[in-house]
């Protein structure tokens, strides 16, 4: 924003310089033209004159005296003839034969004054012709030419325009400075409100913006500043009830474990069927405890990358992918379903931690074992797409229609045809908030032919410890993900 500011105060600056040099640079040269103009004109007059009494006494000596002396003191050539174009006075080697001069003298014996005319310019070279007629009223007694050099007056010009500009430097300079200052003045609040907005908008404390710049933006920081302190003190209120609530749960569930767990010697075979579905529940209950911790844990992370560099993160994705593959197959054949690794490239490097990765294709491989059913075939492939690392999880069980897509990653979001499967809804969430933490994302669409299929996208690391290549913080060149696992409860 500051460079744009700037930019257009300096450009308003230049074209008011410029509205004021270029007419002053005119003026300046078309002065100094004028000035020879009037001078030369002058010493025309004074020759026309002597040719006129030279024509009337029939004595040229005087003039013939004069015009050599002109030359030699000013070195400009003289021409000088009588009625009869007959030379009167020839200097400085220019003849009244030659064809320019000619046609002066022509234009001045019919009684016509010649004068060059348009401005002189600092690049200016050569000479200028001027012709005036000798004599009095319409009585033409001879005809005056005069080259003038405008070496001099072009010497004039140049330093008068080198003045002007440099003023006008001056001024630009000035001007330069003062729009840094103002823009300064005026942006700089603004990059601290940005900053403090952006720490605001990932849930974190925000620093607190320090008041400065117009009034208009003063007042604005200050109850910024309110606003601030307090949407943060109501968001790490939620927070810490969720994770304090989640964690303090835990010690009352396992003491109330125990006890139920005591109570079966004790129950009579009638009780057994209450027996377990209170020890389903409560199985339920700590998953989606654990679920919750997990969930606050993903939010804060996911909030401290938004505003932190995190470029020092990276994993090589195809091993973490060959890793769950062996941790996860013999759960998949119990449950009676098929998973297989797919070949790719020996090693993906991605801009996140080995953990996370773990965890996203965790969530992933459950969802697809869990709700794709019995007999249903699994694939788990890592591939590297550009500039992203992508760890696809593809399963032919009855996947999502259009509407239950747009769901699933909602917060204890479940699909009504998996009432009966055990989740809490929870786990595609914790896996959005993991991939949007590195600049990634998730999303569900359809197998094919049938299913569901899950891409989780990160940037692309730099092989050994870095960040995307293209992204310069590791955040920055997130794709979107055209996934299709669905987390602990989705479907």
């Amino acid at each position: 924003m500051r460079t744009r500011v700037q930019a257009a105060l300096l450009v308003f600056a230049v074209l008011v310089v410029a509205a004021f040099a270029v007419p002053l640079l005119l003026f300046t040269a078309s002065d100094r033209t004028q000035q020879l103009v009037l001078s030369r004109g002058a010493d025309l007059d004074r020759f026309a004159s002597l040719m006129d009494q030279a024509a009337a006494t029939g004595d040229t000596s005087a003039l013939a005296a004069e015009a050599r002396r002109y030359t030699q003191l000013y070195g400009e050539a003289l021409v000088v003839t009588d009625t009869r174009r007959s030379p009167v006075v020839e200097t400085g080697g220019m003849r009244a034969a030659d064809p320019a001069v000619a046609r002066l003298l022509e234009a001045a014996l019919r009684n016509q004054t010649a004068h060059p005319t348009g401005a002189l310019r600092p690049w200016s070279r050569g000479h200028r012709m001027f012709a005036e007629p000798a004599g009095t009223g319409t009585r033409v007694s001879g005809a005056v030419v005069l080259r003038a050099s405008v070496a001099t007056a072009a010497e004039d010009i140049t330093r008068l325009w080198a003045a002007v500009i440099a003023g006008t430097a001056l001024v630009a300079v000035a001007c330069t400075v003062l729009a840094r200052a103002a823009t300064g003045w005026v942006v700089s609040p603004l990059r601290r409100l940005d900053r403090a907005v952006g720490q605001l908008a990932a849930g974190l404390p925000p620093e607190q913006t320090r008041a400065g710049g117009p009034p208009e933006l003063r007042q604005l920081a200050t109850g910024f500043n309110r606003m601030a302190r307090t949407v943060t003190a109501a968001l790490e209120q939620q927070r810490r009830l969720v994770a304090d609530t989640s964690h303090q749960m835990r010690n009352p569930m396992a003491a109330l474990r125990l006890r139920v767990d005591a109570l079966q010697t004790h129950l009579r075979p009638s009780g057994d069927r209450t027996y377990t579905g209170v020890t389903t529940e409560l199985d339920r209950l700590e998953t989606l405890l654990d679920d919750l911790l997990a969930l606050a844990a993903a939010e804060h992370r996911a909030g401290e990358l938004t505003v932190t560099d995190g470029s020092d993160a990276h994993c090589d994705a195809a091993a973490v992918a060959a890793a769950q593959y062996r941790l996860w197959e013999p759960v998949a054949r119990r449950a009676g379903a098929r998973l297989r690794l797919e070949e790719g490239p020996a090693s993906v490097p991605a801009a996140c931690t080995d953990r996370e990765l773990a965890q996203i294709t965790d969530i992933l491989l459950d969802n697809a074992i869990k709700y794709a059913g019995p007999g249903a075939e699994i694939s788990l492939r890592c591939t590297r797409e550009g500039s992203l690392a992508v760890v696809t999880v593809t399963d032919d069980g009855p996947g999502l229609d259009a509407d239950e897509l747009a769901l699933a990653t909602t917060r204890f979001w479940r699909s009504g045809r998996q009432d009966g499967t055990s989740g809490t809804g929870l786990g595609l969430a914790i896996a959005e908030q993991l991939l949007a933490g590195r600049g990634g994302r998730l999303e569900l669409g359809a197998g094919r032919p049938r299913g569901l299929r899950a891409r989780a996208v990160v940037p692309w690391g730099r092989g050994g410890g870095g960040i995307g290549d293209g992204g310069g913080d590791g955040r920055g060149d997130a794709a979107g993900v055209d996934a299709a696992g669905v987390d602990g409860g989705v479907r």
